[in-house]
This record gives C-alpha cells, sequence and structure tokens, in this order.
C-alpha cells in the first residue's frame, strides 16, 4: 500500500496494477528516471483491482491501470472504468487489433495459450490442436487451472468466436470429460503435473515455460526434459493469443502524466523489458529482445482475433461452462 499524499510540486503517477512480475520494477524506476514523475503503486488481483476501484468511484486516486487478460480489460471497459485517450504515439504503434476500438485500453505485450505435453505418454500429433483436447482419445488426459480463469476464458471466447456457441459447448463438454483430475493450481502446476504423469496433456501461458526453461533448478530442468510445447492450430487460425495492456483510469487525477505512461510502454525501450524481464512478445516489432530462451520458441501461426472480440465473448463463455459442469 502506499500513501497518495504528496506535495504540490511533486510529479506523481498513482498506479494500480495486476502485474505482480519483479522484473517490471526496472520498467517504474526508468520512468521515473526518465520523465521525474515518481510512481504511487498498488498491486492486485485483476478482479480486486476493479474491485477497489469501483468502490472509490469518482473519489479514486488511480491514474494508470494495468491487467493481464483481454477478457478484464473488455469487462472493465464496458463499465466505464476506463478514459479513451487521444494519443497519435498510441494509435500509430500499437496495432489495431491490440486495442480498444474507442482506444479506452491498449495492449503492451503478448502471451501465447500453448499445449505442453508428456513426452513418453502422449504423441504430438494427438494433441496439436485445442480441437484435440476435446478428443475421446485424449480421454483421462486433460489437466487445466479453473475454467473460469480470465486466460481460459479468453481461449474460450476465442473458440465462441471462430466455431459459435454449438460447437464451442460440444468442445467444452468433451474437455470436461477428457480431465485427468477436477481444475486447480496455476499454469505452472499444469505443466508439473504433466511431468510427473498426473496428466498427459496441459494447456499453460507461453511465460511460465520458458521460466522453466531459464530456470537453474534441478527440478525444473528435469519438468523441460520430460515435457514437450506444441504450437496449436499451426495448419487452421493459429495460437491463440492474449494480452497484458493498460488504461487511463475514468476519474485519473494526473490525467497528462498518465498519458505520458502509456506512452511510454509503447517505446522500443520500454517494450524490450516486457520480452527481456518477463518473457513476454512486445507488440512492437522493433523492440530488442535479449531473450534466447523466449526467441528458442520460434515464429508461429498467431491467431489474429481482435483482442477487444475476444474479451467481449467472456461473459457468454463462462455461461457455456456453467452449462457443461466446467469448474
Amino acid at each position: 500500500m502506499f500513501s497518495f499524499s504528496s506535495n504540490a510540486q511533486e510529479k506523481v503517477l498513482n498506479l494500480y496494477s495486476a502485474r505482480h512480475y519483479q522484473t517490471d520494477e526496472a520498467l517504474y524506476a526508468n520512468f521515473t528516471k526518465t520523465t521525474g514523475i515518481k510512481i504511487n503503486r498498488i498491486e492486485l488481483g485483476d478482479e480486486p483491482l476493479l474491485e477497489r476501484l469501483r468502490a472509490e468511484g469518482n473519489k479514486s486516486p488511480a491514474d494508470v491501470i494495468l491487467l493481464v487478460d483481454a477478457a478484464r480489460l473488455w469487462k472493465a471497459q464496458a463499465e466505464g472504468l476506463f478514459l479513451p485517450v487521444q494519443s497519435k504515439i498510441l494509435t500509430d504503434r500499437i496495432p489495431a487489433e491490440l486495442r480498444a476500438s474507442d482506444n479506452s485500453w491498449f495492449g503492451f505485450s503478448s502471451r501465447a495459450r500453448v499445449i505442453v505435453y508428456n513426452k513418453a505418454t502422449v504423441k504430438p500429433e494427438d494433441a496439436d490442436t485445442y480441437e484435440e483436447l476435446a478428443d475421446p482419445k485424449n480421454k483421462a488426459k486433460v489437466c487445466t487451472r479453473s475454467g473460469s480463469h480470465p486466460y481460459n476464458l479468453s481461449l474460450f471466447g476465442g473458440m465462441l468466436e471462430r466455431v459459435g456457441e454449438a460447437k464451442t459447448e460440444a468442445w467444452l463438454k468433451g474437455l470436461v470429460e477428457n480431465q485427468a483430475r477436477s481444475p486447480k493450481g496455476g499454469d505452472t502446476d499444469q505443466i508439473r503435473a504433466v511431468a510427473s504423469g498426473e496428466c498427459g496433456i496441459a494447456l499453460t501461458n507461453s511465460y511460465y515455460w520458458v521460466r522453466l526453461l531459464k530456470s537453474s533448478k534441478p527440478e525444473d530442468r528435469e519438468v523441460v526434459a520430460k515435457v514437450g510445447l506444441i504450437m496449436p492450430n499451426q495448419n487452421s487460425y493459429g495460437t491463440h493469443m492474449n494480452l497484458s495492456g493498460g488504461a487511463v483510469a475514468r476519474y485519473a487525477p494526473n490525467r497528462e502524466a498518465a498519458v505520458q505512461f502509456l506512452e511510454y510502454l509503447a517505446s522500443d525501450e520500454a517494450q524490450g523489458y516486457f520480452a527481456n524481464g518477463n518473457n513476454e512478445w512486445p507488440v512492437i516489432k522493433a523492440a530488442a529482445q535479449r531473450n534466447p530462451e523466449l526467441e528458442s520458441l520460434g515464429n508461429f501461426k498467431q491467431d489474429r482475433l481482435s483482442a477487444a472480440v475476444i474479451g467481449s465473448r467472456s461473459a457468454q463463455a463462462q455461461k457455456l461452462l456453467d452449462k457443461v459442469g466446467f469448474k
């Protein structure tokens, strides 16, 4: 927690962040060094952070909101928690599919929703599409975290947009029937469960896998040796992509500084922090990457569905999860 009191001459930015990555410290420190603007920061999970913002209403001191999922960004936009931004820098640099149509939020880094498999028990060709996760051949092999977690909701929202409600419902039903155990844990837990043989296949965000690749811990090296990674749907629409993004809060007291901070996040320098710090792909291709483990994932076909469209489907996806009993 922090105090929002400051003397009148001090330039400040009040940041509400759902990014809990230690490597972001350099990002914030460099902004302050470059601009002289001090960052006051609160870090919470996406939903608790938005709950706080709702409760504070027009008395909120928040200037910038950082969230880590398209579904959360879209929901906050729909609730009117963000302030649309007029910035040529942001609209020129951030691709249209990675920002809100009214420029109320912008994506600054991306991550892929990938499939990992046990090399000893699963053939990669049996799990190289999202659709195959629901195929009877993978009965009792699939591990996932909660279906309602935003990372999964966004994937399911993308499926809704791709194939429609009826086919998505059937697919989700198949996923439930193929579960090796009840959904639990986070993405790294799913990877470890695959390595241990508790399940054969799992979904994870790409940066969790890269963290294990970079680890020097013997237990992590053992996991990497036993598990393979697949970029799904390379012969169709491509691998599902999600994003981490930011917005100016609706009642931001320091709006000029808030826009300046978002523009900084779109700079080549800041974009490099996303790639090299948290193993995410920068949205600006010119950003310098010095991350061999991330680069080892190679070039792959990405699903180009708009993040805003994916987010807008999340509520419908949740209804289908409830219907098929996907916890």
